[in-house]
């Protein structure tokens, strides 16, 4: 099905990594698979994938053997100018995204939205996917969200739909990617750690409209000139998203009503998420499922049951007239500026991590209903470095130490905002873990 010859080299065994080499088994493949890690969860994987006839080794990568690959498959977390994926490149094998060998396992038999961009990609994805369910389809939400493509491609009863998040590295090494329908939220500066300039990064997100034609349909942010620039007159049809004005998909400011062109889909007050953002990504997400099919009716109906994402804007709970936000999804500047501005009453910021790059002071603007900013971890001394002109900016500790600090400096009436625009590495496993800590800790208040 798949028409791969020889061996293929699995990098990186998290859950898309062993969807990965159980497919290619599957489809009768010799497999090498390699994770440089080691602990018992990676061990127990092993041992499972070696019984379904894979060659796997953990605690190292065999950078020879990897070169000498018919293929590579990477999975999202590997970074790419990692050792083995540079080897395989320098060796001519070619690399694909675990995401590739799903879509193209799948080939054919389910269409699919694809969804990218710096922010607001996973809310549109899981909006898309709750809204297709919400009308009746069988969907499901894949990609960088969570779900692998390798393992849709498995499952014996696939989906009617499937709702697609792509990251710019699983872009990076995809060929084939030719969605029904093609989603960009937005363009802003990020993962400056893992690229050498910004035109790199914003050339990976333009590689979903590589296979585009003149019957592509794509939903785009007329909102945001960056995205709009870069995606320029690109083959296919255009459907445009909207807060600022009458759009395809748009928000009637002074009827306080979500619209498609002319029709009234859902009064604002009736959407169950906070900020301008998610008003931006509620509309594309409806823009994308009316596109295939989905009525006005049944999209106001899903939207008004939409329920906020974990770590994403997540409201935690009120302790004492102050509301407690989690937002550690938050790992770039840019979508904390947006937590900020969706933000109605004073704050206090919770910012820090692992810096990737960009200044702090470009949120200074935005600072001036915040009572305080705490800056902590790896981060913390740059953020209070860039922020000192702001005026009450902290250095906070361990994280226990910092959200013990916010509830002391908050008064009634106001919100903690988790919003670090930092990756998590500094201290914890992922954005997840991040998020279910200050969970913990608010719900121990």
């Amino acid at each position: 099905m798949l028409g791969i010859r020889g061996e293929v080299a699995v990098i990186g065994l998290g859950r898309s990594g062993r969807a990965a080499t159980r497919l290619l088994v599957r489809e009768g493949v010799a497999v090498y698979a390699s994770d440089a890690g080691s602990g018992p969860s990676l061990e127990a994987a092993a041992a499972a994938l070696t019984a379904l006839g894979a060659d796997v080794a953990i605690g190292r990568h065999d950078v020879d053997r990897i070169a000498r690959a018919g293929l590579v498959v990477v999975s999202p977390g590997v970074p790419p100018d990692a050792g083995p994926v540079a080897a395989a490149r320098a060796g001519g094998v070619p690399v694909w995204a675990e995401a590739e060998l799903g879509l193209r396992a799948l080939a054919g038999t389910v269409p699919y939205v694809a969804i990218t961009g710096t922010n607001g990609k996973t809310t549109s994805t899981a909006l898309v996917a709750h809204l297709l369910a919400a009308a009746g389809r069988r969907a499901l939400a894949a990609g960088n969200i969570g779900l692998p493509l390798s393992e849709v491609a498995l499952m014996a009863e696939r989906p009617e739909v499937l709702a697609v998040e792509l990251s710019s590295f699983q872009l990076h090494d995809m060929t084939t990617v030719a969605p029904t329908v093609g989603v960009v939220t937005n363009l802003a500066p990020d993962h400056l750690d893992r690229y050498q300039n910004l035109a790199e990064y914003y050339g990976d997100k333009m590689r979903l409209f590589q296979n585009g034609g003149p019957q592509s349909m794509w939903v785009t942010n007329a909102d945001d000139p960056t995205s709009t620039t870069w995606i320029g007159d690109r083959p296919g049809r255009r459907r445009k998203f909207s807060v600022a004005g009458p759009a395809d998909g748009w928000l009637d400011r002074s009827a306080g009503m979500l619209m498609l062109g002319s029709s009234r889909v859902l009064p604002r007050a009736k959407l169950p998420l906070l900020g301008d953002h998610n008003v931006a990504n509620a509309l594309a997400a409806s823009l994308a499922v009316h596109a295939i099919g989905v009525k006005v009716d049944d999209i106001a109906r899903g939207l008004a049951t939409v329920r906020p994402l974990k770590h994403r804007l997540e409201p935690v709970r009120e302790v004492g007239g102050v509301l407690w936000i989690n937002d550690s999804k938050a790992t770039n500047i840019s979508s904390t500026e947006v937590a900020v501005r969706a933000l109605e009453r004073p704050f206090v910021l919770l910012l820090g991590g692992r810096h990737k790059g960009e200044p702090y002071s470009r949120l200074a603007p935005l600072l001036g209903n915040c009572r305080a900013v705490i800056g902590y971890g790896e981060a913390g001394p740059t953020v209070v470095a860039d922020l000192s002109e702001f005026g009450n900016v902290v250095a906070g500790g361990s994280f226990a130490e910092v959200v013990g600090a916010a509830a002391t400096l908050a008064r009634p009436g106001d919100a903690v905002l988790l919003s670090p625009a930092c990756s998590s590495y500094d201290m914890f496993a992922n954005y997840e873990e991040r998020g279910a800590r200050f969970r913990q800790l608010v719900e121990a208040m």
